[in-house]
């Protein structure tokens, strides 16, 4: 980062808008790790659970069980990025407010910027991939009503 001497004065009011981001921010993380806690503990259920399920009601049985252990982990391992980076967000920028730190600051409006990066090109890719499923639906209408 370069040394500016550029001065930035955060009013009050916008102190406060920044605590209640932090605030809700840091709950909304919190949620989240919790959410990827449960998830990590059903990939290793799913497992087993597909081996119970009989084949008249699911195919599920026709997937090997590590495939589901292994697709909810990947989920939980995508899913922890962006919610550390709001928890450091929280708690850097909750920090930076007590103490008048905006160095702290940077850091924490950083990992703001990290996380919406994150969720935005997690956004593209998933709007990327649906776009695709699409077109492969409508090509896969018309070859089966070219085949009826």
């Amino acid at each position: 980062m370069e040394n500016r001497n550029d001065t930035l004065v955060v009013s009050v009011d916008a102190k406060e808008y920044l605590q209640e981001s932090a605030k809700w921010s840091k709950i909304l993380a919190i949620i989240g790790f919790v959410g990827i806690g449960i998830m990590v503990v059903i990939a290793f259920f799913m497992g087993i659970i597909a081996t119970f399920v009989s084949p008249e009601v699911s195919a599920m049985r026709s997937f090997p069980s590590g495939i589901f252990t292994i697709l909810y982990l990947l989920m939980a391992g995508i899913y922890y990025l962006p919610v550390y980076y709001l928890y450091k967000y929280a708690t850097d920028t909750k920090k930076a407010l007590v103490s008048n730190d905006s160095e702290l600051l940077e850091a924490g409006l950083e990992k703001l910027k990290s996380h919406h990066k994150f969720l935005g090109i997690m956004m593209l890719v998933l709007l990327s991939i649906y776009a695709l499923l699409f077109v492969i639906a409508i090509f896969a209408g018309i070859f089966a009503a070219a085949n009826y």
